[in-house]
């Protein structure tokens, strides 16, 4: 989605950028900017990918400020603690034991599948983003199987968003975790991007930019294949190399 601005007495279009309220059993939970549309997705994504739920949700919007809030249908798994107030997703785990408290909640990821250098290279360019096609203000994030079919695509102002809608979607479809699929963002590979794939289950993340220090090490503890800088037919592999053949 974009708006229509005027930029140097010419028109222009931007990402819109609105906040969505998550709610469970009507108590406030968070609150994320985001671009509009997909809300459920991110809101049950959003939940799985910080460990609070373990399945499909009923999630919509209410009836008040329909626009902007979902409620998700709990229980949740267990306290969100002191993530009960108003944040933004990138946080992620702001405030938390880093590794220790991601692998309470993440998996060891499963072996396979295995995938060739070339192709991993070439999953960014598979991404569908018609949105940053014209407005360049948007992440992506897509869910691709290991013979490269790209099987979702979701666009956002926050990167952490658009890698919650693709789970988000997948936990409602029945998909998660995403064991033997492989996730590919549009962007750098910050920590919090590691961990959601790794509570997801994906085994492989791929992106066009470069991990940090503490991503790399997230990927290696959780046994996943951290690639980044994957452009012009390259790619660079700092984690899980057994997984990439060439």
């Amino acid at each position: 989605m974009w708006a229509t601005v005027v930029r140097d007495g010419e028109e222009d279009y931007v990402a819109i950028e609105e906040p969505l309220e998550i709610r469970v059993d009507g108590a406030p939970l968070a609150v994320t900017m985001r671009t509009p549309g997909h809300g459920e997705e991110l809101a049950v994504g959003f939940l799985y990918t910080e460990g609070l739920i373990d399945g499909p949700r009923t999630a919509g919007p209410t009836a008040d400020l329909a626009v902007n809030t979902i409620e998700v249908q709990g229980p949740l798994g267990r306290d969100p603690g002191a993530r009960r107030f108003y944040t933004t997703s990138s946080c992620g785990v702001c405030g938390k034991g880093a590794l220790e408290e991601v692998a309470v909640h993440a998996e060891p990821a499963a072996p396979g599948p295995e995938i060739d250098r070339a192709l991993l290279a070439a999953l960014p360019d598979r991404l569908r983003q018609p949105t940053f096609e014209r407005t360049g203000g948007l992440h992506a994030t897509g869910l691709f199987d290991p013979g490269g079919e790209l099987l979702l695509v979701r666009e956002d102002v926050g990167r952490h968003n658009a890698m919650d809608k693709v789970v988000g979607r997948a936990v409602l479809d029945g998909l998660a975790p995403l064991h033997g699929r492989i996730l590919c963002v549009s962007g750098r590979l910050s920590f919090e991007l590691v961990q959601k794939a790794a509570v997801a289950g994906a085994p492989v993340l791929v992106g066009v930019g470069a991990p940090s220090s503490l991503a790399v090490s997230l990927a290696a503890d959780r046994g996943m294949t951290l690639s980044g800088f994957a452009r012009r037919g390259q790619v660079n592999v700092y984690t899980g190399a057994e997984r990439v053949r060439g």
